[in-house]
């Protein structure tokens, strides 16, 4: 009997070209379909709630998959959350990728669809020597960054607004309207410097958007823009007039609330 399946994936994207998958290029779905077809014998597509980009990384991405499942002999066959994660990590290795939970759930769960929140999270290391331990996980900014000056800023993004100035010229959705439910910005201290984590929440997201946001956030935090220079640049609706686009090393896929 064919059940569907929740998946929650923990991954590296450093050597990926994002997470959809793509004919001859390693992609993280690839890579997981893979996994599958060796674990059960099936031709088995996942659908992701939401797709990454070449470089970003995930701790909690989520997907779904219907499976099959059953003996040599053909006969049906239970399969208990943790046995099937453990069996799909089996034959991911040696992937930086891990399926860090498993469970069965309605037929009509939609690992993009039903999902109510997604929170996204950015490192920067901001210290004047350049990465090591870090290198591919965090964007290195050698200049000072002025914290406080980008809390301040960042509170202008919150709630509903036009992002056009926020995503990529190519973002193919249909409404640059979004709503942004929090922005937080922590530090902590490290030698010669402090990492800066920024933690964004939201129903859904324009491509580019939050690498866009902390882009033009470090503009803030250089005092290449002022606070009033970011509300231009939200009400301008144009991606010029917003800062850089943040590097994909820093971001990562934290956690999807359904």
């Amino acid at each position: 009997m064919t059940k569907r399946w929740k998946i929650v994936i923990e991954y590296n994207g450093t050597n990926y070209a994002g997470f959809q998958r793509q004919p001859d290029i390693a992609t993280v779905q690839g890579e997981i379909e893979t996994a599958l077809k060796k674990f059960s014998n099936q031709n088995i597509e996942i659908t992701v709630a939401g797709r990454t980009d070449s470089g970003v990384h995930a701790w909690g991405q989520v997907a779904h998959f219907d499976l099959d499942y059953k003996t040599a002999s053909g006969l049906p066959r239970d399969i208990t959350g943790y046995e099937l994660a453990k069996a799909i990590n089996a034959h991911l290795l040696p992937q930086p990728i891990s399926i860090i939970d498993a469970e069965e759930v309605a037929d009509d769960f939609h690992a993009r669809f039903s999902a109510k929140q997604k929170t996204y999270c950015y490192r920067i290391i901001n210290r004047p020597y350049r990465l090591g331990l870090n290198q591919n996980l965090a964007w290195w900014v050698k200049r000072p960054l002025n914290v406080e000056a980008m809390q301040d800023a960042a509170q202008i993004l919150i709630g509903q607004h036009d992002f056009t100035t926020f995503r990529d010229s190519e973002c193919q959705a249909k409404s640059p309207v979004r709503t942004l439910d929090s922005i937080h910005i922590d530090t902590t201290s490290i030698t010669n410097g402090q990492e800066i984590l920024f933690t964004v929440s939201g129903m859904s997201f324009l491509h580019h958007m939050v690498r866009n946001i902390v882009g033009t956030l470090s503009y803030v935090g250089e005092g290449k823009f002022t606070k009033q220079d970011v509300i231009d640049a939200l009400e301008a609706r144009d991606r010029t007039k917003g800062g850089p686009t943040a590097p994909a090393d820093g971001l990562y896929l934290v956690s999807i609330d359904y």
